[in-house]
C-alpha cells in the first residue's frame, strides 16, 4: 500500500504528547492523519489531518472513529478494548491488537500473564477490592512494607502507592488492585522493543531511569544506562521474552528492575511510544515515533543505535503552581550546549503534571547528566 501523499488514513486514539511527537514523523512523510481525544485543547490538534472530540473509553465513539480510517493505533493504553476487538472483525487493521492492550489494561491480568510466560517478576497477590487486603495481613500472607498498584487506569505516579502501615493502606481508593512485594533494587531499567508486522525485531540501548521520590515520576532518563555490559545483555534478553509472549505490533517499553543480587524482574510494560524513549529524537538514528510508525505500517525497521550519549529530563509542573503555564527561564536552557526543549502545548499547569521535556545529548554521558541536573535546576513549570 502507498502510505504516503496518498489517500491512507491513520487513525490514532489520544491526543496527547505522545500522539503530538509522533505526528512530527507523520508530517515528515506526509501521511493523512486523524485523531480522537476528549479535549477540544489537547496537544494534537494543530499537528493532524482530522481532529474529532469524543470519549476514547465509549464503545460507539471508537467504532465510529475506527471504520473512517485504514489503520488504528493509540497513544494512551485507557481505551475502549471491545470497540477495538469489533473493528478488527470488521477488517480494520488496529496495532498493537486488542488482545495484547486488553492483556497490559488490566494491572492484575498483566502479573499473571508473566507468571504463565516464565517472565521474572516480583512476587504479588490480586484482591477485587483494597480492603480485602487486609484479610491477607491477618493471615500473614502478606506483609508491610508493600506496593498497592490500582489494576486499571494508573498512570504518571497515580495508583500506586507504598503500603508501609495501615494508615497508608487506608487512604486508597477501594479498588480491583494488586500487592506486590517491595525490592529492594539498584536500578530502574528500561528497554523498548520494536516488532513490526512482519515480525522483524529491534530493541533499543538499556535506559536507566531516575524517579522523584515523592511523586514517583520518572525524573531523569539515561541512555545508555551505566550498568554492566552482562546487565544489560540480560535486560534485553527479558525484554526480548516478554515481547515474543505478547506478540505485539508497535513499540513494546518492557521497564525493569535490577535487584540487589543483580536478577532483572520486570515491572510493567506500555504498548506505545514511552517516556523512557523520548531521548532518541534527538539521540537515535532512528526516533522512537518514527519506529511506531515503520512498525504498525509494517515498514523496514529503522537503525535502533544512539548517535550519541543522551539524558531526558521531564518537565512537570511545580508544586505550588495551578494555572495558565509559564516556563520561568527556557531563554537560559536554551543557551546551553547540546539542548532542546520540548514543549507538549498544554496550556494549564498543576503540580507534577508533565508539561515538555528536555533533552541533553553529549559524546560523554557524565557531561550529559552534569548538565541535565543544571537544566533541571535552572527551568521551572510555574503559572502566571
Amino acid at each position: 500500500m502507498n502510505y504516503f501523499s496518498s489517500n491512507f488514513k491513520l487513525g490514532i486514539l489520544g491526543g496527547g504528547q505522545l500522539g503530538k511527537m509522533m505526528l512530527y514523523d507523520t508530517r515528515k512523510f506526509d501521511i493523512y492523519t486523524a485523531v480522537l481525544d476528549p479535549s477540544a485543547y489537547a496537544p494534537s490538534r494543530l499537528a493532524c489531518d482530522e481532529f474529532s472530540i469524543g470519549d476514547l473509553l465509549d464503545y460507539q465513539t471508537v467504532v465510529d472513529f475506527g471504520r473512517n480510517v485504514d489503520v488504528l493505533t493509540f497513544e494512551i493504553e485507557n481505551v475502549n478494548v471491545d470497540a477495538l476487538e469489533t473493528l478488527e472483525n470488521e477488517g480494520v487493521k488496529v496495532f498493537p491488537s486488542s488482545k495484547t492492550l486488553r492483556t497490559i489494561q488490566n494491572k492484575a491480568t498483566q502479573k499473571t500473564f508473566y507468571s504463565e510466560n516464565g517472565i521474572p517478576t516480583a512476587d504479588f497477590l490480586k484482591f477485587d477490592h483494597t480492603t480485602n487486603i487486609n484479610t491477607a495481613l491477618d493471615e500473614n500472607e502478606l506483609n508491610y512494607p508493600f506496593v498497592w498498584k490500582s489494576a486499571r487506569f494508573g498512570y504518571d505516579g497515580t495508583g500506586v502507592k507504598v503500603v508501609k502501615s495501615s494508615s497508608d493502606l487506608e487512604a486508597l481508593p477501594n479498588v480491583e488492585c494488586i500487592a506486590e512485594q517491595l525490592i529492594p533494587f539498584k536500578n530502574e531499567l528500561a528497554v523498548i522493543v520494536a516488532r513490526n508486522v512482519k515480525g522483524e525485531l529491534k530493541t533499543y540501548p538499556v535506559v536507566e531511569m531516575e524517579f522523584h521520590p515523592e511523586a514517583n515520576q520518572v525524573e531523569y532518563v539515561i541512555c545508555p544506562a551505566r550498568i554492566p555490559d552482562a546487565i544489560a545483555k540480560k535486560a534485553e534478553s527479558v525484554a526480548l521474552k516478554t515481547a515474543a509472549a505478547f506478540e505485539h505490533v508497535g513499540l513494546l517499553a518492557v521497564e525493569m528492575f535490577q535487584t540487589e543480587n543483580d536478577d532483572i524482574l520486570v515491572n510493567e510494560v506500555a504498548p506505545r511510544p514511552h517516556n523512557s524513549g523520548h531521548y532518541s529524537i534527538e539521540g537515535s538514528y532512528t526516533s522512537q515515533f518514527e519506529q511506531q510508525l515503520r512498525c504498525i505500517l509494517d515498514l523496514p525497521l529503522g537503525n535502533t543505535e544512539s548517535k550519541v550519549a543522551g539524558v531526558m529530563v521531564n518537565l512537570v509542573g511545580a508544586e505550588g503552581y495551578t494555572g495558565n503555564v509559564v516556563y520561568k527561564n527556557i531563554e537560559t536552557i536554551l543557551g546551553m550546549e547540546g539542548v532542546t526543549p520540548h514543549i507538549y502545548g498544554k496550556k494549564q499547569t498543576r503540580p507534577f503534571r508533565k508539561m515538555g521535556h528536555v533533552t541533553i545529548v553529549n559524546k560523554d554521558i557524565s557531561e550529559a547528566r552534569r548538565i541535565a541536573e543544571e537544566v533541571k535546576n535552572s527551568i521551572a513549570v510555574i503559572s502566571q
